[in-house]
């Protein structure tokens, strides 16, 4: 599985590094390399092997060199905000998805509330499901993620 756009906590990363287990591998993935050096002194600290941390820009499709058709799962949280480039960073999220597999999106709501990113900056959640399916996926479901955000998952075609 890749996390596009890790941040340097790493919170989905390494719980997902778990999941996945020994056999698998987690690409933790930014633009940013002094995330991606934090989150590679916390690997070295807790001597996790499955991570595998790249720099890429996630707007530049095949930017990954992640291989087409290989991952089983791709998650974007708090992610698609930050760009104008939106349907690039899902696309390269469609290339590295094996058929069948799942990209899961957790974006802020587009609602006017006193922290988080401007609401002008915040992903319409139509627009979104939209967007995907032209892109060849299939929405699969919308989850509860609290009150700010929502979680889609969409599996590709």
């Amino acid at each position: 599985m890749a996390d596009f756009g890790c941040g340097s906590a790493g919170h989905f990363v390494f719980p997902a590094a778990e999941m996945v287990g020994k056999n698998g591998m987690v690409y933790a993935i930014d633009i940013q390399r002094p995330v991606l050096e934090s989150l590679k002194r916390k690997q070295r600290q807790e001597n996790i092997k499955n991570i595998k941390p790249l720099w890429s820009n996630l707007e530049i499709y095949n930017s990954t060199k992640i291989e087409a058709n290989s991952l089983d799962a791709v998650l974007l949280a708090n992610t698609l905000y930050q760009s104008h480039k939106r349907a690039e960073i899902i696309r390269e999220a469609v290339r590295v998805l094996k058929k069948d597999g799942r990209l899961v999106i957790v974006e802020w709501k587009k609602v006017s509330i006193p922290f988080g990113p401007p609401v002008e900056e915040r992903v319409d959640i139509h627009s979104l499901k939209k967007a995907a399916q032209k892109l060849g996926l299939d929405f699969a479901k919308e989850f509860f993620i609290g009150s700010y955000h929502f979680g889609l998952i969409f599996n590709k075609v």
